[in-house]
């Protein structure tokens, strides 16, 4: 196993073979990990199938490495950046604005309503 790897490195790998269970990423000539189906994405994978292939290049981060063993772990959906939300268009904040203001607008009407039913 080469010397240069490390937990918690980001590094780009091929994926070299896929089993229900996960992937194989090739590292470098000499090292291969895998990469659990639950390190796959964020949420439930049923078929790895849907998001990798043979041949696609992967960021991978390494979770951990068995020296005795020459395992090597790893995570693609820990290897990206974690993803901010991405701020509302300005028009699609006046429309959830407008819509809000007739919303007010008709719940105060219809609570005058059942107020002028109820003073009767």
């Amino acid at each position: 196993m080469e010397n240069n790897l490390r937990v918690g490195q980001i590094i780009e790998g091929t994926v070299t073979g896929i089993k229900p269970f996960g992937a194989f990423v090739k590292l470098d000539e000499k090292t291969q990990g895998l990469v659990h189906i639950s390190q796959v994405t964020h949420g439930f994978l049923k078929d790895i199938n849907e998001v990798l292939s043979v041949g696609d290049l992967v960021k991978v981060k390494i979770l951990s490495i068995d020296d005795k063993t020459k395992k090597v772990s790893l995570s693609i959906k820990e290897a990206k950046e974690k993803e901010r939300p991405a701020k509302p268009a300005k028009d699609k904040v006046q429309k959830l604005d407008d819509m809000m203001k007739n919303w007010l607008k008709e719940s105060n009407d219809r609570q005058a309503v059942l107020n002028k039913r109820n003073t009767k």
